[in-house]
């Protein structure tokens, strides 16, 4: 049985039953009246209960029947229940059976189930499925159209439960994912960050490789990973691909734990050894143009690693190379290189010029001497390419390093110095002094050091020094710095020119040369004169 109540129908079906109720009322209270008028009728003749009983029979017999709503079995309770009924006035009786849903549904329970009985009982009728069927074709329509709305509502109910424990679910399962993706990427960062770093922060000892011959990144990543220098040849193979790290060269390298990625992989990019050596201690950088003096400083730099100084000292190298026993012994030993070193009464250093500039690796054992050496021995490698064409020119090893000292720092791109060079030779051969300031400033102790523009254009021309080359013509002594392999290849191949003067932009950089002395002293004033003093820079000799 559907419980008044509770069932939650809409508007439309509460107003069908208020109206059904409130006729079933109206009938009961029709017949209440008729009762009430007989009694007083009764009353008022003082008749018999019998007479009255056959009187109302009669007088039931004259009103017009109506066919009964409810079933004969179920209007003996229904008159039953209606005798019962004690509102106080039909009005009451009707504003009740209209009201407010709210209102009606209000009543105490104990009073509902005595004054809606017949009501009730109706509805049961129609809900049991074991009892009489509606007597009506739009009663059963009625009750037809109200089940499927609540049945429709069931499941609209079900559908809402199910829509919102679909997206509770499907809340829970993105924030997992976002959680799950967020850790990934957490992790993998530190995985690769970790594969990149050192494997030991602190180690110190070298560790020797073999790199075949056309290795590929991967390989190499596999080669460093079983030596223990990484951590992982993957993330070796796709990091070295995606900092663009290429061309590496095969041979034996000396690496270190304490290298990370970078370091590493800059170190495979120069050309290794063709055979395993000692790993070093350190590294020395002798930069092209460089004086002895400037390498005496060059020495005691470590270029690598924490350690900056090295275990040579300036003093101790300034004494070796004017050490003649020392220079007698490495002429003996490279006589075609050294067989026409200058004097020491006129040179200021027998060597300059013949230590070749060019990185030097140390070790533990590697004594002063040895390193000196070793960049004595370089510059012959260099240079035995070339003994016999200087020898053809008809000139000596020494007066080609002189003059390609001179060209290493007057030009800078290998055109300039060939150019430069044929100038050089030009002024030689009509007996013209060299006429350069870098010769100059060397006599003077300056080469080297950074000097203005001004300063340069007013040196002092006339010290007296055999390097003066405004003073003497010819070659100086000796050559002035080390030249590099571009300075000495421009000298040994000058260009084919009438050139006897050059000078070059104070801005720009950019050389002019000139066949005779009035275009040159145009240049000169153009390019030097008229921006000295706008000029405030400052440049290394």
């Amino acid at each position: 049985m559907t419980d008044f109540k509770d069932d939650k129908q809409d508007s439309q079906d509460l107003k069908h039953f208020k109206e059904k109720l409130l006729a079933e009322l109206e009938e009961a209270n029709q017949l209440r009246k008729q009762q009430e008028e007989a009694l007083a009728q009764k009353e008022a003749a003082g008749s018999a209960p019998a007479d009255f009983v056959a009187d109302k029979a009669g007088d039931d017999e004259s009103i017009p029947q109506k066919e009964p709503i409810f079933p004969e079995d179920k209007q003996t309770g229904l008159q039953s229940a209606d005798s019962e009924l004690s509102f106080a006035d039909s009005s009451s009786q009707e504003a009740a059976a209209v009201g407010d849903v709210d209102a009606f549904q209000s009543f105490p329970a104990d009073n509902a189930a005595e004054k809606k009985q017949p009501s009730l009982d109706r509805a049961e009728q129609l809900k049991s499925d074991g009892e009489e069927k509606p007597d009506s074709a739009a009663e059963q329509e009625d009750f037809s159209a109200a089940e499927q709305r609540a049945t429709v509502g069931r499941r609209r109910r079900q559908k809402q439960k199910t829509d919102k424990m679909a997206k509770r679910i499907a809340r829970v399962l993105i924030l997992a994912i976002i959680l799950l993706l967020a850790a990934f990427i957490f992790f993998a960062y530190r995985y690769v960050a970790d594969g990149i770093a050192p494997v030991d922060k602190k180690s110190t000892d070298y560790v020797t490789v073999e790199i075949p011959e056309g290795s590929g990144n991967k390989y190499i990543g596999q080669i460093l990973e079983e030596a223990g220098l990484i951590k992982s040849a993957t993330i070796f193979n796709y990091y070295t691909k995606f900092k663009n790290y290429s061309n590496f060269q095969s041979g034996y390298y000396n690496l270190q734990k304490s290298m990370d990625l970078d370091e590493i992989s800059q170190i495979l990019q120069e050309s290794g050894t063709a055979e395993p050596q000692e790993p070093a201690l350190g590294k020395i950088l002798v930069t092209e143009g460089y004086t002895i003096d400037q390498i005496a400083t060059a020495i005691t730099k470590n270029t690598i690693g924490d350690k900056k100084a090295t275990p040579f000292k300036k003093s101790d190298f300034l004494a070796l190379v004017k050490d003649e026993k020392f220079i007698a012994r490495m002429t003996e030993k490279y006589p075609e290189l050294l067989a026409g070193l200058p004097s020491a009464d006129k040179a200021v250093y027998r060597l300059e010029g013949y230590l070749f500039p060019a990185t030097y690796n140390y070790y533990d054992n590697t004594t002063l001497e040895e390193l000196v050496e070793e960049m004595i021995a370089t510059s012959h490698a260099y240079m035995s390419e070339y003994y016999s064409t200087i020898e053809e020119k008809g000139m000596t090893v020494n007066e080609v390093l002189t003059l390609a000292s001179l060209v290493e720092k007057e030009g800078a791109t290998d055109e300039d110095r060939r150019n430069i060079a044929s100038v050089f030779y030009n002024r030689l051969d009509a007996d013209m002094p060299l006429q350069s300031n870098i010769a100059v400033q060397y006599a003077l102790g300056t080469l080297g050091e950074k000097t203005s523009l001004k300063d340069d254009a007013t040196i002092d021309t006339s010290v007296d020094s055999p390097y003066n080359d405004y003073t003497n013509t010819g070659l100086m002594p000796g050559p002035v710095d080390s030249p590099s392999l571009s300075a000495i290849e421009a000298t040994i191949s000058p260009s084919d020119t009438k050139y006897l003067y050059f000078v070059a932009d104070v801005t720009t950089g950019e050389v002019y040369f000139a066949e005779t002395l009035e275009e040159h002293e145009a240049n000169v004033e153009k390019y030097i004169n008229s921006k000295l003093d706008d000029s405030s820079s400052s440049s290394d000799s």
